[in-house]
């Protein structure tokens, strides 16, 4: 058997250059992959079967998706038993099932012995959806056109995320819907990930003036609530906060663990969701 991390993810940066004629959006975007992981196991079996620890998660899973996809791309006749032990919430920016698409398709890799490269795995994740290429290469990622233009970029400093997840019901096909909202008085030159990527280039964090997202401009009427929510997490964090994906997950970064812990503490206080977690090198 062999058992796998699929890591949620944050976008530092996350900016819309334009739109395609077929309606998808240009864009540019770093990206951290964290700590946060959910788990899969793979066992060797005669067919393709999914079983998830949360039981509505299991019906149209990109997951299974995944795996027909690399079965018909490989001609691969084997069969394996697929277990997915969800932690990363769904539906609130982090990409978790996006990732674990990419780890599906990881996993297959190595189990069938295929050897695809890091490439071919990108473009297969890119027909699963526009986040999972990213997860292929992992640690810190600049994503570009669809998402399916991925680049490594030299790491972030060690960091420190703390995540809160607010109250807030699920909405069906949000990330389009944020999308749909967006006119090209929201687009931007690509600035933010030019002077994120100065920060990296240079070993530095990415400064609070180079943090961006997109949909932080239209969130706050897709979500109903967000912004009490963002601003008892701000008050109580005592610092910037942004956006995480789609949302509505929020996160504050920063450099000290211990900070991190302080604040997720009092949130919990509070009766608030919230988690810590670590950005992660690539390849871990």
């Amino acid at each position: 058997m062999l058992t796998v991390y699929a890591p949620a993810k944050v976008n530092l940066v996350l900016e819309v250059l334009g739109s395609y004629d077929d309606g998808y959006h240009q864009i540019k975007s770093v990206v951290q992959t964290i700590d946060w992981c959910d788990v899969l196991s793979f066992e060797p079996d005669r067919e393709l079967s999914f079983e998830c620890s949360e039981p509505r998660l299991e019906e149209d899973n990109q997951v299974m998706k995944a795996a027909r996809l690399f079965q018909q791309a490989t001609g691969c006749p084997e069969g394996v038993k697929i277990k997915l032990n969800s932690n990363i919430p769904w539906g609130v920016g982090l990409g978790g099932g996006s990732s674990d698409a990419a780890a599906t398709l990881m996993a297959l890799n190595a189990l069938w012995e295929t050897n695809f490269s890091p490439a071919q795995l990108a473009q297969l994740a890119a027909e699963v959806s526009s986040d999972a290429p990213l997860f292929i290469y992992g640690g810190t990622v600049l994503v570009e056109g669809r998402g399916e233009k991925v680049t490594p970029l030299p790491p972030l400093p060690q960091s420190y995320f703390v995540l809160h997840v607010p109250p807030l019901p699920r909405l069906p096909d949000k990330t389009g819907r944020l999308y749909h909202q967006l006119n090209a008085r929201h687009f931007t030159s690509g600035k933010f990930t030019h002077a994120a990527l100065q920060a990296l280039n240079e070993g530095r964090m990415i400064g609070l003036a180079a943090m961006f997202n997109v949909f932080e401009l239209v969130a706050f009427d897709a979500f109903p609530r967000l912004d009490e929510y963002w601003n008892i997490f701000e008050k109580m964090s005592g610092s910037t906060v942004h956006l995480a994906g789609s949302g509505p997950c929020l996160f504050v970064l920063l450099p000290e663990e211990q900070k991190a812990r302080e604040i997720c503490i009092s949130m919990h206080r509070r009766g608030l969701q919230c988690y810590v977690a670590a950005s992660l090198p690539r390849g871990e």
